[in-house]
């Protein structure tokens, strides 16, 4: 099995499992913080929605810098667009996933701003840590912002307290 094959399966079980979670975020709340300092609930969403597009950026360069480079970024008004731009980047992320072959999945890959450099890694662990762990993570936000409003929330990993 190669190393792409992992990867999709992974990328594609947590996707349905962010899918769930997006579907339950309510459009008339989408400027809701639970603190000033946080993200609106529209950005969060909109944020996990294009998190699997740095596997286009991964797969086609070997480094991003924030200094000259554009990350494209989803902006949105409603959950129906929100969802859509989901599903589409991530099938675009499982097609080139598709293609990838295990060399290129061990080609290291960049992230810097300028001359600091953030981090290099495997473009496998780089797609690992800032795709899929990141989702994860602001997924996690989700969960809370969801509670917060009230929101049933679902399970992950086996059910939630909103689905015993």
């Amino acid at each position: 099995m190669g190393i792409n094959t992992g990867l999709i399966s992974e990328l594609t079980y947590e996707a349905s499992n962010t899918r769930k979670m997006l579907e339950r975020i309510p459009e008339d709340q989408f400027d809701w913080k639970p603190h000033d300092k946080s993200t609106s609930l529209g950005r969060l969403a909109c944020h996990i929605a294009e998190l699997p597009r740095w596997i286009n950026y991964m797969m086609a360069n070997t480094e991003f810098d924030f200094t000259k480079d554009i990350f494209d970024r989803v902006r949105v008004s409603s959950k129906d667009e929100i969802m859509a731009a989901f599903d589409t980047i991530i099938q675009q992320a499982v097609a080139l996933l598709a293609k990838a072959t295990d060399e290129e999945l061990n080609i290291k890959w960049t992230l810097r701003r300028g001359e600091m450099k953030r981090f290099e890694l495997p473009r496998k662990a780089a797609i690992r840590n800032m795709v899929m762990n990141h989702i994860i993570h602001h997924r996690a936000q989700l969960s809370v912002y969801l509670r917060l409003l009230n929101v049933p929330v679902p399970g992950m990993y086996g059910p939630s307290a909103d689905e015993k």
